[in-house]
């Protein structure tokens, strides 16, 4: 049993734990926030949620900025970490990786297989996320009010690019690393769907010339615990 409660983390002061034995999630269901609830769920790992509302800056309180300094979602405490002592963790990826060690699952005990799998979700964590996140800002959000079109097309044309890369690499492959569904798919579903749906960008991006991504999002979307991932918080 841990020597630390988990009241003795700031962010618990905000964001009460009525369930302290089990994961804490701090999150919203954006493209990050859902990897780590579509995660938790396909693991069947006990949670609670804590809804943090960026709109009302919540991640720029310092109750959240003691758990993640960088004032981003998602972030967890596991109170049953390394040694049996409490977690905290911030970084999406770092959070699935973590999760998938913890249970042995997503992630192939083989150690090539292993870095093949890490190095797709660095590809979507240093490539994919950024660039169909300005497609947003450009597409939707305020940035559409600015006349200046040239930064929208370079984001839209490297999001082109990047969906060509996983178009290319999931050609014969059900899966991001091929029969096995990992945190690879995990890290990038939520992204690739919200391009298309919330940024409204599918048509901008030719989106449907990518078969094999198309094909790939409607199986990862079949999925029970992907279903529930999306709409958590």
């Amino acid at each position: 049993m841990s020597s630390k409660p988990l009241s003795d983390f700031p962010i618990t002061q905000r964001w009460p734990a009525q369930h302290p034995e089990r994961i804490q999630l701090y999150s919203l269901a954006t493209p990050n926030g859902v990897k780590v609830s579509i995660m938790l769920e396909e693991c069947a790992l006990t949670y609670e949620v804590h809804r943090i509302d960026i709109t009302q800056n919540e991640t720029f309180t310092p109750e959240f900025l003691s758990l993640n300094p960088n004032g981003k979602i998602p972030a967890i405490i596991d109170p049953d970490g390394p040694g049996g002592e409490p977690l905290a963790l911030f970084e999406s990826g770092a959070i699935l990786l973590y999760l998938a060690d913890k249970t042995g699952k997503f992630i192939s005990t083989d150690p090539a297989q292993r870095w093949h799998t890490i190095q797709w979700v660095f590809f979507q964590m240093a490539a994919i996320g950024p660039m169909f996140g300005q497609v947003g800002f450009f597409h939707k959000f305020a940035g559409r009010e600015y006349e200046d079109k040239r930064p929208l097309q370079r984001y839209v044309n490297e999001s082109r690019r990047l969906l060509g890369v996983l178009d290319a690499r999931l050609n014969g492959r059900e899966w991001i690393m091929g029969e096995e569904y990992t945190i690879a798919d995990i890290t990038t579903l939520g992204w690739v769907h919200n391009l298309i749906t919330f940024y409204e960008a599918r048509e901008l991006v030719g989106f449907d010339a990518f078969a094999n991504v198309a094909a790939w999002l409607e199986r990862g979307l079949q999925r029970p615990a992907v279903k529930r991932g999306l709409a958590i918080p």
